[in-house]
């Protein structure tokens, strides 16, 4: 049977044939080279959405830096424009990408409006709940206003943000969920009634949450900040605070944030739902 004819190049036509191809790749590239670069980055990039900034020096522009300088597009929401817009140009000029919100996360409307922005902007990866003020009250002399706000800030907003970002992180079975907890999640101080029922309401909601979409590719965690925090909101209320417990005696914003990122990053065969922090000198 005879051989099939096999149509034959020289060097020379093969080499021009070459240059034809290249060619016509090049002029394909210089059409097409700004969508799919435009497509591929969009395909990496993927949003991270902070809820409850304040000031710079606060554990919330902490975790914002920390996933900015990862590369994601993060979104800083918090009541006080003045203090969220300059933690979010803080981290523009250190070459991040940042925008700032205003609004309340407790309001079911903003908590909405924030993972909105989120995820308009690039997939939304991460969403933490950091919201919430600390009062202290006699049990006797507290009232049902102040314990109400509290509960609204820490536990209502860490149920709306938490299910704003479960809403958008589920259909794609991955994410991470970070609620930011206190001493008050796991045990209640006297005077601290409000504080630590709210706090153990995160608690209790974060266990619940991670129960039910764990499974479904979404990881779920609670930080316990077992310790004061070094930053604007503690040492303004108590400068003295720094000297009596000195370099070791408080948490520093930025490690937790770094434990945060540690957090969100693990492989899904070994998460965890619940991490404590503490600083070096605190007793437990």
């Amino acid at each position: 049977m005879p051989k099939p004819a096999h149509r034959a190049y020289s060097s020379e036509s093969f080499k021009i044939k070459l240059r034809q191809i290249a060619a016509l790749a090049g002029r394909l590239s210089k059409v097409r080279r700004g969508t799919i670069l435009e497509k591929i980055m969009k395909d990496l990039q993927k949003s991270a959405l902070i809820v409850g900034v304040g000031a710079s020096a606060g554990l919330g522009a902490a975790y914002g830096r920390r996933f900015a300088k990862a590369g994601y597009r993060v979104v800083l929401a918090g009541r006080s424009a003045e203090k969220v817009e300059a933690s979010a140009a803080e981290i523009q000029a250190d070459g991040g990408q940042a925008r700032a919100l205003v609004g309340d996360a407790s309001q079911e409307e903003d908590a909405a409006t924030f993972a909105a922005a989120a995820e308009a902007w690039a997939p939304l990866a991460v969403a933490v709940h950091n919201a919430g003020t600390n009062r202290r009250d006699s049990f006797l002399d507290l009232e049902v206003a102040h314990f109400e706000q509290l509960w609204r800030e820490h536990t209502l907003g860490a149920f709306l943000t938490g299910r704003e970002a479960a809403r958008r992180m589920v259909p794609r079975g991955a994410g991470t969920i970070l609620f930011t907890g206190a001493t008050g999640s796991i045990r209640g101080k006297a005077l601290f009634g409000a504080f630590a029922s709210a706090k153990a309401g995160v608690r209790a909601l974060s266990q619940s949450l991670a129960r039910e979409i764990g499974p479904k590719g979404v990881h779920v965690a609670h930080l316990v900040i077992d310790g004061g925090i070094h930053g604007d909101r503690l040492l303004g209320a108590l400068p003295h605070l720094l000297e009596e417990r000195g370099e070791d005696g408080l948490l520093r914003p930025e490690a937790i944030a770094d434990s945060a990122f540690l957090v969100h990053r693990p492989q899904r065969s070994a998460w965890t739902q619940e991490i404590d922090l503490r600083p070096w000198a605190e007793t437990f």
